[in-house]
């Protein structure tokens, strides 16, 4: 005759979600844990929101600093104390390239990052708002046993309105559930609205009001000019002193960003762009110029924003001091 178990017998009994400060405190460690990269840009289990306009080299300076992570290697100019387990979940190249892409990097550490760089390979088509979708990223993430997830791009990772504060705060939802889950760090690829300022950063993100109640830091990547082969890197943190804002330069032989110093000082800003320095550009340019062209210019020449030089654009035309004909602008005859 056996004797019958009692129901919760072989297991493991739950551990209690409500703690006294008491228990919590036995709980902390000694010293702080320190950033997986320092200073501060991301803290442990933290989200780091990395934006900017289209083709502005976002994806590989992610790419860059996954490698840099899964290495331990200070190759971005941000120091990296220690070797990290990294997922990627990129959605936007077929695996094949983006693994070509990512063995043009890795040539300047050879076999460093091997064994701590993971890529989702089925990561196309699951949606983090969805429970599946989710379930899907959790089950990579325990795969890897990652300390770090990259969600490139997240607008690739939803099907919601990003308008919309409420389908973006539900979103921003589902990244603290896969934060807390996985107990990993996320890196999250994300645009930019079409006009921003030029002292904007967590504001100039898509579906910012949302997003600043869950990032902990932010990097905008603009470009300071048109002609120069240079990105800035701009910073906004919740928990530390902001950093000053670098240059990076593109290598295309290696597919790696390295700094390019510290942006020049900027003047005292304009109020607006004169009709004389859009007539100037255009003179600079020669006798005619298609749109972009002489915006670029007069972006370049008066360290405007982009809105500003098309603004001075319909102003010079609306006032006859430049002209447009077929396409191009050309200066009264």
């Amino acid at each position: 005759q056996t004797c019958a178990l009692p129901i919760s017998a072989g297991k493991k009994e739950a551990e209690p979600t409500v703690l006294s400060l008491a228990q919590l405190l036995e709980k902390q460690p000694p010293t702080a844990p320190p950033c997986l990269v320092e200073p501060g840009l991301l803290p442990p289990q933290g989200i780091l929101f990395v934006g900017g306009e289209p083709k502005v080299g976002k994806s590989l300076l992610v790419a860059n600093l996954a490698l840099s992570l899964a290495a331990g290697l200070d190759r971005t100019g941000f120091s990296i104390p220690t070797p990290r387990r990294v997922l990627v979940c990129q959605f936007e190249l077929p695996i094949p390239q983006f693994v070509s892409r990512v063995a043009t990097m890795r040539r300047v550490m050879n076999s460093a990052a091997d064994q701590n760089l993971f890529v989702d390979t089925r990561a196309t088509g699951h949606l983090l708002n969805a429970p599946q979708g989710l379930n899907h990223f959790l089950a990579a993430a325990r795969a890897a046993a990652a300390e770090i997830i990259v969600l490139d791009p997240l607008y690739s990772t939803h099907d919601q309105d990003e308008n919309d504060t409420r389908a973006m705060a539900a979103l921003c939802q589902s990244l603290l559930r896969l934060r807390e889950a996985s107990r990993a760090a996320l890196v999250v690829v994300h645009h930019v609205r079409k006009s921003i300022g030029r002292h904007e950063i967590g504001s100039a993100f898509r579906g910012a009001s949302a997003l600043h109640a869950v990032g902990d830091s932010y990097v905008l990547l603009t470009r300071p000019s048109p002609q120069l082969p240079t990105i800035e890197l701009r910073f906004q943190f919740r928990y530390a002193a902001a950093q000053p804002p670098r240059l990076l330069q593109l290598d295309p032989r290696t597919l790696w960003f390295s700094s390019a110093g510290s942006p020049p000082a900027s003047a005292a800003p304009r109020r607006k762009v004169e009709k004389m320095d859009v007539t100037q550009a255009l003179t600079e340019i020669g006798d005619q110029a298609r749109y972009n062209q002489l915006r670029d210019q007069i972006m370049t020449t008066t360290e405007c924003s982009k809105r500003t030089a098309q603004l001075a654009i319909s102003a010079a035309c609306q006032q006859g001091s430049i002209v447009q004909t077929n396409g191009q602008y050309r200066l009264p005859l």
